[in-house]
């Protein structure tokens, strides 16, 4: 079965199924509301927006220049920077690195490009134990899941499934309550990170004029990785570069409102290098693999490049309809929602990956809520209009061949016009069948009504 298939079938069983779309709703209600009260605390949020906006593009459209700079200070503390043009290159670049080291256990906390080029996968057919040190990401992994959204993994579950799994897998006691379930994880990751040799953490900014890369989280399980084991290798996508350390004033406070609804995220960390002499903790080498996986097409299209800007808030995904209603698995790739929508197709094949740019209200809302400004639904429309480009569908072509000689055509409109109302008087007959020619939106919609009277006919009665 293929992307689109697969897309269409799952969203339609997580459309039917209430009570999991009622989980959704209410916890980005919730989350809609906590994030609304922490931008009213800045001075001017759309003035922030623009400045955040405006910071990265100066990062993208110079990001030849800000990875040599970043890659350059890096290297003169100590650290070892890897090119990765694609996510086989990566994934062997690290098992490289783990074999050389003769690792038998990993540590990894939350690392969404790990996910896009299936890292974990790669790493345990290589005979190594990898281990999810965030909270959320831990259990999709018990579950032998992908993450449900980029920022709040296991938000699909109740605190039931939760407890439900724990006894099944770790041997626990049932429970109901959060903070038991979140220390039943903390003693078992706990000996985990004292056993593992290597620690893989993402990075959410790089920071050119110091070469260092900032991470932050709520739960110190990162930093529990970067600094326990003997190795740390960061796995990060080649846009995540800002120019200047001041930038984080920024975007630390807007990442954790945008993101969470919090002034700001409870750890954020600096990495610069290994141990340096007279230090008492810290890893022994520190690795960073930058990513391109196809960033680069995407940074040659004039028109899209901005979606390199998104700072995996998730933002977007947290107030879109479409996504409200199917949820994070039915995306089928690591990037879901509106921004997953638009930049999949990009790194995965614009053909394979077109259904998701149709997946969409149109409504906005993703664009009015992108930190940094990244006109994501008019993307959806260019992502839909370079599809039909290059492969056109013959029936289109003709049905709106036909449409355009009906529309402009007074007399074959007003002609029509009056078959419309007699149509709707017998469409019940056909509705939603192989005869329907509206069959598609009408399996779930009720077509909206022709007016008895058009506005024109109502003027003459004036008159």
């Amino acid at each position: 079965m293929n992307a689109a298939a697969e897309f269409k079938k799952d969203a339609t069983r997580i459309t039917r199924d209430l009570r999991h779309r009622a989980l959704i709703q209410t916890a980005l209600g919730k989350y809609v509301v906590a994030r609304d009260a922490k931008k009213s605390k800045f001075q001017n949020w759309q003035e922030a927006r623009q400045t955040a906006a405006e910071i990265k593009w100066d990062a993208i459209n110079h990001l030849d220049k800000h990875l040599i700079q970043f890659a350059e200070k890096l290297e003169a503390h100590g650290g070892k920077v890897h090119w990765a043009s694609n996510a086989e290159q990566a994934r062997e670049i690290i098992l490289k690195i783990v074999a050389d080291k003769k690792a038998r256990a990993i540590i990894k906390s939350k690392v969404m490009t790990g996910e896009e080029i299936h890292l974990n996968d790669a790493l345990e057919k290589a005979g190594f134990e990898v281990v999810e040190s965030d909270l959320g990401e831990y259990i999709v992994q018990l579950r032998h899941e992908a993450p449900y959204h980029f920022v709040f993994p296991a938000m699909h579950l109740t605190r039931g499934e939760i407890s439900d799994l724990f006894q099944k897998e770790l041997g626990t006691a049932p429970t109901d309550s959060p903070e038991e379930l979140t220390m039943i994880a903390r003693r078992v990751l706990r000996g985990k990170y004292i056993a593992a040799d290597i620690g893989i953490s993402g990075a959410n900014f790089a920071i050119a004029e110091t070469g260092m890369v900032s991470i932050t989280e709520n739960e110190g399980n990162a930093r529990l990785t970067c600094a326990l084991p003997k190795v740390h290798i960061t796995l990060m996508g080649i846009e995540k570069v800002l120019p200047r350390l001041d930038d984080l004033a920024l975007f630390l406070p807007m990442l954790g409102t945008a993101g969470a609804g919090q002034a700001i995220t409870c750890y954020n960390s600096l990495y610069g290098g290994p141990r340096q002499p007279g230090e008492s903790d810290g890893p022994e080498e520190f690795h960073v693999v930058l990513l391109d996986n196809k960033r680069t097409h995407l940074l040659a299209d004039p028109e899209q490049r901005d979606a390199l800007h998104c700072i995996r808030c998730g933002a977007c995904l947290n107030v879109c309809p479409i996504y409200k209603n199917i949820g994070g698995h039915a995306y089928g790739t690591t990037y879901q929602g509106p921004i997953g929508s638009v930049i999949t197709p990009h790194l995965r094949g614009l053909q394979d990956w077109k259904h998701l740019s149709f997946a969409s209200s149109l409504c906005g809302a993703c664009t009015s809520a992108c930190p940094v400004k990244i006109d994501l639904h008019h993307h959806l429309l260019q992502s839909r209009r370079n599809a039909r480009g290059q492969k056109p569908l013959w029936w289109e072509k003709t049905a709106f061949k036909m449409f355009a000689v009906v529309a402009n055509s007074a007399f074959i409109w007003n002609t029509i016009k009056p078959l419309a109302r007699l149509g709707q008087i017998f469409h019940p007959l056909i509705k939603a069948t192989l005869l329907d020619p509206a069959r598609v939106w009408t399996a779930t919609r009720e077509l909206p009504k022709v007016a008895p009277q058009t506005f024109k006919e109502y003027w003459r009665t004036r008159k």
